[in-house]
C-alpha cells in the first residue's frame, strides 16, 4: 500500500524542528530551505524540510556560520562537489585502498537504522567525523558496513552518541597505524609510485594495492582480535 509523505504548515514545521517560526521564514528567505509545495495560499513543508532544518541547527551548533552553510548547500545541490569528494574520497586516485561502499539514504531511511537516536546532535557529530555528508535532501554514509555495524551496536543497547564517540577515537588512532603500513609500502613495494603517477601509468600501483589490501587487513584484524582477547582476560580477572 502506498504511503504518503507527512506535510507540515510552517508553524507545525517550526515546532517539530524546535525553532521559532521566524527562523523558518528567515531560512526560507536565505534559500537555506527549498521551496514548499503550495496549495492556494497555504505552503506545505515535508520531512525533507524538517531534516534540512535539523541539519542547519546541528551545523550552527558546531560553529558553522549561516553564510558557510548556504555555500555548502549551494555547492552540493549545484553539483560542484560530488559525493565522493564530500566524503573525502579523492577521485584522482587510480584506485582506493578502501572497498567501502557509500550509501545514499533519505532522512527517513536513516531513522529506520537508528530510530529516535537519529537526532540533530548525532547527525552533527557524524558530519564532523566524516561518516556522512548531506547531498541535497539526502544523507550519504561513507560506508555501508559502518552504517550496519553501528546500527547493530545501537540495537544492542549502546547509545549512538557513544558509538560515534568511539568511532572518532578509533579514527584518531587508526591514522598513525595506517601511516606505518603506508611507509612500509612506500619504502619496499611502491618506490616508483610517484614516477608512475607522473607518467600516467598506474598499472603497477593498482596491482600492488590489490595485492597488499588483504594482507594488511588480515594483520590488523588479527592484532585487534588478540588485543580484545587480552583486555577481556584482564576484565574477567577483575
Amino acid at each position: 500500500m502506498a504511503t504518503h509523505e507527512r506535510e507540515y504548515r510552517m508553524d507545525e514545521l517550526a515546532e517539530a524542528a524546535g525553532v521559532p517560526v521566524r527562523t523558518v521564514r528567515f531560512y526560507r528567505e536565505r534559500k537555506l530551505l527549498p521551496a514548499p509545495r503550495r496549495e492556494g495560499r497555504i505552503a506545505w513543508y515535508n520531512d525533507h524540510h524538517l531534516a534540512r532544518l535539523r541539519t542547519i541547527t546541528a551545523l550552527l551548533e558546531r560553529g558553522h556560520t549561516l553564510g558557510g552553510i548556504a555555500e555548502l548547500m549551494d555547492a552540493w545541490e549545484s553539483g560542484r562537489h560530488d559525493v565522493g569528494e564530500l566524503l573525502g574520497l579523492d577521485p584522482a586516485l587510480p584506485t582506493r585502498w578502501s572497498e567501502e561502499e557509500p550509501l545514499r539514504l533519505t532522512p527517513e531511511g536513516l531513522a529506520d537504522h537508528y530510530g529516535d537516536q537519529a537526532t540533530a546532535e548525532n547527525l552533527a557529530t557524524a558530519l564532523d567525523i566524516g561518516y556522512v555528508a548531506v547531498d541535497g535532501d539526502d544523507v550519504v554514509h561513507v560506508s555501508r558496513r559502518l552504517l550496519e555495524a553501528s546500527a547493530a551496536l545501537v540495537r544492542e543497547g549502546i547509545p549512538l552518541a557513544e558509538v560515534l564517540a568511539t568511532g572518532r577515537d578509533m579514527r584518531d588512532r587508526m591514522d598513525p597505524l595506517a601511516e606505518l603500513f603506508v611507509e612500509l609500502a612506500r619504502t619496499y613495494v611502491l618506490p616508483d609510485a610517484e614516477a608512475d603517477l607522473q607518467s600516467g601509468d598506474t598499472t603497477r600501483l593498482t596491482e600492488a594495492i590489490a595485492r597488499l589490501r588483504p594482507l594488511v587487513q588480515a594483520v590488523v584484524e588479527a592484532e585487534l582480535a588478540l588485543a580484545i582477547d587480552r583486555r577481556l582476560r584482564e576484565e574477567l580477572k577483575r
